[in-house]
């Protein structure tokens, strides 16, 4: 709810394609990844479903289930699949081999009878066998022609099907029948380890089949599904999508009539559970507060909670409201009378909504996708690969997890992999082959690279850093030191103007022109927020530049000069554009000191101003999401522009639409920094290589980037996915994974930062549904508990 990430479905999408050109990323030594290295033991969240038997829950019933949106497609194979697909998908089609609560693919058994490879020379060979009861809801049997047509439409040899992946599928050579109808034999061309990935969801042959049902027809509809539940109609105008019992499942019945899918916005979803719209919604740490918080007044005998509306005003300001209310000003008794009445009806408002709210619980767990800190390889100072590594290097990420998940009590632990999660079989902590968090190596590797606090020093010509405005021409470096020459010709001229409108102003060498022009060296400003004092001397004096409405008026040049407002030197954007600076305790920049005030005292390890190149300043571009769901993230990004502040390096923070977020800036590479997360996977090696892929030339002569949208990557990274997705021994296809993830941190275009919480409002009476963590839901177990019978125990002995 509270994070920006990209869906499951897409992690094995061709999403957006970035054009661009780049320079050669450099692998630094490798530390951390020699054989001998101890495996991670940390467990796994477990899930908080409510578990109960079959035979605790009632049978009848209807459930509606909270989506974010109604569902663009219900096919899971297109491009704008999206959570809703998969979700509403999960209870109609068959998956072969679902993830149990470790994250590892099972084989269900609903569907299957058992599926091995039974060859591996000269070719890999597997052979499902099928469970003799599994068939579609129009009556036929679940057989090879719905694998062939699946491994034909998703093959890629078809451009007619619009498939937006065929990882796996282009592997595949022939398909056939095997001893009977029950075996379905599938021979690859090259060996294929995530062969568990494939044919889920399994498609209907009607479905798959021709391009015109596969490309349009199943957007909207599927009049052949083969789960617990049956598509009964999709209302467009209520954005609802109902699901009913199907009548031809042949495992365990489901438990409910029916399941009902609504579009409810995440920032509507407290209004929706207190107006009894929805039994079970994805929320974010405000409504699970809120929920807590109603469950804990449930014995306060009817008294008004002690938080909501009103509950801020302490005695003595309701005593004055009361006494405004009450006194002889008329004018003033009637606007503090209505002022509160408008508070009580507040308070009423959401005292009523606090009561509602106590027919839910939260569940909560970590949900199978991470948190990562992108810093854009493309251009700029994060095309130097010792400068991705300082960022990564100043920051504290147990810090930035704290941040996030303590306050919800949830485990609290920086992640270790890019490739796994906590608690999965291939999961192991590569960070080591960056490094932790250390000061002073992120400041060396800066000045490495040469950027330093004495190249801030120097005049700027108004580029950016690392920009391509660093390669000027001559042409243009002789006009600018011609116009430079023009100007020195004409200073006496405008001093001696100037002078005689300074109206007695004294003599201590400024003029109203120092508001505009670059501080000198030992001109002793200092501007408190902004530790990056020009001139900084032992001894120099702290000057009060103005009085306060006169500092005002000054306050956009020296602004400007203390390198504030960005590239343009202008402030249009300044009420989404906050610098690190403006955040530190001292205050904000342009917040000016009185006459003799000491400079505050230096971290020690802080970073005494600003570093810079050819006096251009390091500066970073951060993009946030901005919607109301996004706080803990902007926290996190707060927390992140602070500790690059310590080492010198600036950030610019933009917050955008959540809408455009992504497809805008992440996928259109228009960032330096940003958070956003991607989901887990029990396939590394086929659903994460396109994040991790280097980009590849294109035709045109510009790059191809996948989904890398770091845009960071090498050939090595290449060489160990390829090796691993054709290696079939699972414990050496782990080991060249790992491989793999210590030289993704080797290379610092991606931080994994936190696994994310998840968090999920129920109805109290409601069993096996909740925060699933890792694990999919069993759609037919869901269901209403049977009320307990009349004196039996609350807790029956064992």
């Amino acid at each position: 709810m509270s994070h920006v990430g990209v869906p499951r479905g897409a992690a094995r999408k061709r999403r957006s394609l970035a054009l661009f050109t780049t320079g050669v990323l450099t692998l630094p030594v490798l530390a951390g990844c020699s054989s001998g290295e101890k495996e991670a033991t940390t467990a796994v969240v477990p899930q908080d479903v409510a578990p109960a038997a079959r035979t605790q829950v009632a049978d009848g019933g209807t459930v509606n289930w909270a989506i974010d949106a109604m569902p663009a497609t219900l096919n899971a194979f297109q491009a704008d699949a999206d959570s809703a697909t998969t979700r509403i998908t999960g209870a109609l089609l068959p998956t072969l081999f679902p993830l149990d609560a470790q994250g590892r693919p099972r084989l269900n058994p609903d569907y299957l009878e058992s599926a091995k490879v039974v060859g591996h020379e000269p070719r890999q060979v597997v052979l499902y066998r099928l469970n003799q009861q599994a068939v579609w809801s129009d009556g036929r049997e679940i057989g090879a022609p719905d694998f062939v047509a699946q491994w034909r439409a998703l093959s890629g040899k078809d451009s007619a099907f619009w498939t937006a992946r065929n990882a796996g599928y282009e592997r595949i050579e022939k398909i056939e029948r095997g001893a009977d109808d029950l075996e379905v034999k599938v021979t690859f061309a090259k060996p294929y380890a995530d062969w568990r990935s494939l044919f889920s969801p399994l498609y209907p042959k009607q479905v798959t089949g021709s391009p015109d049902a596969f490309n349009d027809g199943a957007r909207s509809t599927l009049r052949a599904t083969a789960g617990p539940f049956r598509l009964r109609d999709i209302d467009k105008e209520k954005g609802s999508v109902t699901l009913a019992r199907n009548p031809r499942w042949w495992g365990s019945p489901a438990k409910l009539d029916s399941l009902v899918f609504k579009a409810v916005k995440p920032q509507d979803r407290t209004q929706a559970l207190t107006e009894g719209k929805v039994d079970v919604a994805d929320i974010d740490a405000a409504a699970a507060h809120r929920i807590v918080q109603a469950a804990r007044d449930a014995g306060s005998n009817g008294a008004p909670p002690a938080h909501g509306p009103g509950s801020e005003i302490t005695p003595a300001a309701a005593l004055r409201s009361w006494a405004l209310a009450h006194g002889s000003d008329e004018k003033a008794a009637e606007e503090a009378q209505a002022a509160r009445d408008e508070k009580a009806r507040a308070a009423e408002a959401y005292a009523a909504e606090q009561n509602d709210l106590r027919g839910y619980v939260v569940r909560k767990s970590l949900e199978p996708a991470y948190t990562q800190l992108a810093l854009n390889g493309e251009t700029g100072p994060l095309a130097d690969d010792r400068v991705r590594r300082a960022v990564a290097r100043a920051l504290d990420r147990q810090e930035l997890v704290d941040t996030v998940l303590k306050p919800l009590g949830l485990p609290a632990n920086p992640l270790g992999s890019h490739l796994a999660l906590a608690g999965q079989p291939g999961y192991k902590d590569s960070s080591d082959a960056l490094g932790g968090q250390d000061t002073k190596e992120a400041q060396a590797l800066l000045a490495d690279a040469g950027w330093t606090r004495e190249g801030a020093l120097q005049k700027t010509d108004g580029t950016k850093a690392g920009s391509e405005g660093e390669k000027q021409t001559d042409k243009k470096k002789e006009e600018k030191e011609k116009e430079k020459g023009e100007k020195e010709g004409d200073k006496a001229d405008e001093k001696a103007a100037e002078e005689k409108k300074a109206d007695g102003a004294k003599d201590d060498g400024r003029t109203d022109n120092a508001a505009r022009r670059e501080p000198a060296k030992d001109d002793g400003l200092y501007i408190v927020g902004d530790d990056s004092k020009p001139g900084e001397a032992e001894g120099a004096v702290t000057r009060a530049l103005a009085t306060a409405p006169a500092a005002a008026a000054q306050s956009a040049a020296l602004l400007r000069q203390a390198g504030h407002l960005g590239e343009t030197g202008t402030s249009e954007d300044a009420p989404a554009r906050i610098t690190a600076q403006d955040r530190q305790p001292g205050g904000a920049a342009g917040a000016y000191a009185p006459v003799g005030t000491a400079a505050p005292a230096q971290a020690p390890d802080s970073a005494r101003g600003p570093l810079g190149k050819d006096g251009k300043p390091l500066s970073l571009r951060f993009v946030l999401p901005s919607g109301p769901g996004s706080e803990p993230l902007r926290s996190v990004g707060d927390k992140i522009a602070a500790m690059l502040d310590t080492i010198g390096i600036r950030t610019e923070i933009t917050k955008v639409s959540d809408e455009s977020y992504f497809r805008d800036h992440v996928a259109s590479g228009d960032y330096d920094l940003a958070l956003y997360s991607w989901p887990a996977t029990a396939y590394p090696a086929t659903d994460d290589r396109p994040i991790f892929a280097k980009p590849v030339p294109a035709t045109d002569g510009s790059l191809l980037v996948e989904q890398n949208y770091t845009r960071v990557g090498t050939d090595h990274i290449d060489q160990l996915f390829d090796q691993a997705a054709g290696e079939l021994d699972e414990g050496s296809a782990r080991d060249l994974m790992k491989k793999a993830d210590a030289r993704i941190w080797a290379a610092a275009g991606s931080i994994p930062l936190y696994q994310r919480p998840q968090l999920v409002a129920t109805d109290k009476k409601l069993v096996n549904v909740g925060a699933f963590g890792f694990g999919v839901p069993h759609y037919q177990d869901i269901g209403f508990k049977k009320p307990q019978a009349a004196g039996a125990p609350a807790n029956p002995m064992k």
